[in-house]
Order: C-alpha cells, then sequence, then structure tokens
C-alpha cells in the first residue's frame, strides 16, 4: 500500500486501486462466502420445518374436501358442488333452503356420483356434522333417480337432509377457507344464524386437554427443577475426576430407547408392579390397598419427569459449573448466613440455567406423545395425544392442524415472556 502524500491523495493497495473499494470488495467476498458456507443448513431448515410449518399453519384453515374433487391418478381437479355454492352466494346466510336449494344439491350430487367423491364431500361435512358422510354416500347412489320436486325426494331419503345445522354446515363449506377448525379446537361452534356458541358439554374436550396439559407440563418442570438443582451443584461443586463420572449416570438415559424407559416404568407402577409389591412386602400397604400410579396423571408425572431430568440438570450445570466459590465464601466472612449467601449471591447467578431448563423441559413436555400414551389412560392424556388421534384415526387433519397451531401459539407466548423477563440473550443450554 502507498502512503497518502500531503497533497491529501486518497490511500491505494499495492496495484494502485483505492483501499476503500478494495476493503468495500473483500468485505463482501467474505459475507458472500460465509453465506454459501451456511446455505445447506439453511435449505435443510427451510424444507424440514419451516415448510413443514407453513403447511400445518394453511391445513388448520383450508379444507377443499366439500369444494373440489382430485383424481389421484391424473392428478385432474375438478370443482363439485357448484350449483348449491351458486345458491349460497344468492341468498343470504338465515334463508331456508327451497326447492331451488334442493335442486341444486341434487344436481350435485349426481356430479359426486360421476366421479365418486360422495365420500370425500360426505367427509368434509362429517367433521362439524355427525353422520354426514353415510348421508352423501346414500343419496349420491340414487342421485339419478331423484325426480321433481327435489325437496320432497330428498328428504325422503334421509330426513337429517332438512336439520338447518346440516345447511349451515354446508354453506360455510362451500368456501375452502375456513375458521371453524380453530373455533373446534377451542369447543365452539356456530349456529344457524351465524354465531359463535359453546358446543355440547359432552363434546368439550380440547379446552380440558389444553388446559391439563398446560398444569401437567407446569408440575413436571418444577418437579425436574426441585430434583436437578441438587444434582447439578453436586456436579459443580466436585472434583472433576468425580463429577465426570455422576455426568455418565446423568446421560445414561440418552443411551436407552424411550420405549423402554416407559415400559420399565410400567413395569414399576402397575398395581402388581415392584413398588406396590415393595410397600405390601413392608407393611405400608394392604394387599387391597395397593396404589392406582398407572394410566392417570401421576403415572404421566413420574415416567415424564425422569425422562425430561436431563434436560434441567445439563443447564444447571453449564451455569453453575463457572460460579467462583470465593463469592459465597466472602459474603459469609462478612456475616451473611449460609441461606442469606445462597438466596443473594449463589441463586441468583443460576437464573439463565433455571430459565432454559425450564423453558426446554416445559416445551418437550407439551408436546410429548408415547409416554402419556402408553403410562397416561384417559386421565393422563395430553393435547399431543389427540392431535395425533386426529392426524391417524379420524384422518381430520385440518382440526389436527389447528389444535398444533394453537399449541404451537401457547409456546411461542412463553418464549416471549421468557425473552421479557430473563432475556434471550442470557439462555444458557450448555
Amino acid at each position: 500500500m502507498t502512503d497518502a502524500s500531503a497533497n491529501g491523495q486518497l490511500l491505494t493497495t499495492a496495484d494502485g486501486k483505492p483501499l476503500k473499494r478494495a476493503l468495500a470488495k473483500a468485505q463482501a467476498h467474505a459475507k458472500r462466502r460465509a453465506f454459501f458456507l451456511v446455505l445447506p443448513l439453511l435449505a435443510f431448515i427451510l424444507i424440514t420445518f419451516v415448510m413443514p410449518i407453513g403447511q400445518m399453519l394453511h391445513k388448520s384453515f383450508y379444507n377443499e374436501g366439500f369444494t373440489v374433487n382430485e383424481d389421484i391418478g391424473s392428478g385432474v381437479r375438478t370443482p363439485i358442488m357448484t350449483n348449491l355454492k351458486t345458491w349460497f352466494d344468492a341468498n343470504p346466510l338465515g334463508t331456508e333452503p327451497d326447492e331451488a336449494a334442493y335442486a341444486a344439491l341434487a344436481a350435485d350430487l349426481v356430479v359426486l356420483k360421476d366421479l365418486r367423491a360422495a365420500g370425500q364431500a360426505g367427509t368434509r361435512i362429517n367433521y362439524e356434522k355427525s353422520g354426514s358422510r353415510s348421508m352423501f354416500t346414500k343419496a349420491a347412489r340414487g342421485a339419478e333417480k331423484l325426480k321433481p320436486p327435489f325437496k320432497e325426494a330428498i328428504i325422503k331419503l334421509d330426513k337429517d337432509w332438512a336439520d338447518p345445522e346440516l345447511w349451515r354446515v354446508m354453506r360455510d363449506a362451500t368456501s375452502a377457507y375456513t375458521a371453524n377448525f380453530y373455533l373446534a379446537a377451542i369447543d365452539r361452534t356456530k349456529d344457524v344464524n351465524g354465531n359463535i356458541v359453546n358446543v355440547e358439554e359432552a363434546r368439550q374436550v380440547y379446552v380440558k386437554l389444553f388446559w391439563r396439559t398446560l398444569k401437567l407440563s407446569i408440575m413436571i418442570t418444577l418437579m425436574t427443577f426441585i430434583l436437578a438443582y441438587p444434582i447439578a451443584h453436586l456436579l459443580a461443586t466436585l472434583p472433576l475426576r468425580y463429577s465426570n463420572l455422576l455426568m455418565i449416570l446423568v446421560l445414561l438415559p440418552f443411551w436407552t430407547s424411550l420405549l423402554v424407559r416407559t415400559t420399565s416404568w410400567m413395569i414399576l407402577l402397575q398395581s402388581q408392579g415392584v413398588v406396590n409389591d415393595a410397600l405390601v412386602g413392608m407393611g405400608l400397604l394392604g394387599d387391597e390397598n395397593r396404589l392406582q400410579m398407572m394410566y392417570n396423571q401421576m403415572g404421566t408425572m413420574v415416567a415424564m419427569t425422569h425422562i425430561l431430568l436431563p434436560f434441567m440438570v445439563l443447564p444447571l450445570y453449564s451455569v453453575m459449573r463457572p460460579i467462583n466459590p470465593s463469592y459465597v465464601r466472602a459474603a459469609r466472612s462478612l456475616g451473611a448466613t449460609s441461606w442469606t449467601a445462597f438466596r443473594r449471591i449463589y441463586f441468583p447467578q443460576t437464573a439463565p440455567g433455571i430459565g432454559a431448563g425450564a423453558l426446554l423441559v416445559f416445551i418437550l413436555a407439551v408436546g410429548y406423545y408415547i409416554t402419556p400414551a402408553l403410562v397416561g389412560g384417559a386421565d393422563g392424556q395430553l393435547i399431543s395425544n389427540l392431535i395425533a388421534f386426529h392426524m391417524q384415526k379420524s384422518l381430520n387433519w385440518s382440526l389436527a392442524a389447528a389444535l398444533a397451531a394453537i399449541l404451537l401459539g401457547c409456546v411461542m407466548v412463553l418464549y416471549w415472556l421468557y425473552d421479557r423477563l430473563i432475556g434471550i440473550d442470557n439462555l444458557k443450554l450448555g
């Protein structure tokens, strides 16, 4: 590089280029190089994480089962229920179905029969109105035989075709975009006039499950904290050769299958299991008074606390290890009691680890599926088990996506609260 002259000439590189421009070019090259280095990871995250979440959120308010039929073999997409949609568009909500409405329905039933889409359309309505699928398949089979007056002919097939609630559901379903799945996820629905109301008490299950999931997750997080804090403190204060040995015991569950650990707890906790046999053998319980620790909330809490305990120990250990013991000794030498020194000196320094461990355990707990399914029974099921049911059994993917989206929103709110109270920059996971 050449020096600046007394005339204020700009600094240049050895080949005569302005230094400022050369530095900017070098920085741009470094940024492009860094971007291409992280590009594979970025693409992996987008494909395997961001896109599935985006598809789930879209599925939670989009369902075209009543509006479009897609031939799986050819991929041809054909609009269905177009005549009924035209009648709904021309008549406001609350209009009683007339002969023209039933005529439009009859014409669409013929289309459903030709496309073999009656089951698909009925399934979409069945999500909100039970028993609708069989009505659609039965009506489509005899659609070509329907003669005017269509209203009388269709109601003769099944009197439920005159139900105003059914027509309200079909009106909503003619639009592929709907918020009804979110309403169902919070035990709400619409009446025949479109007003949002509570579902029948016997069907109010989702809000209860959300509260149960929240309660059990908080209790599991608290129990793991109570157990993990002294363990992490012991690991942090012992000489390294001993703490490494104990750390192996903490990490040992990670080397064992989750299914094996869960079934082991089933053997321990069942009525004729090891724990009850030991209590009966010691005379603490009568044989007829064995504790019921399986297929309830207690079984879920015990098993999940054991499984999630390492996720609390490791963040706590990571913040306890660097804490200088001289801080507590200095407080003791100045007249503080052991409790005061712990409360005012040691404990505040472990707060980032407590927050990180609690956040990690809580997020894992609200989404756990296998353990509650095996040891929880009806009383110990979490919302994740119901999401899995709708994905695998009822095939109501839109409702499952709505439930998952609400659960994701709750986790994001928790993440936001952690950032406001502790600060995400202080997150210590290891």
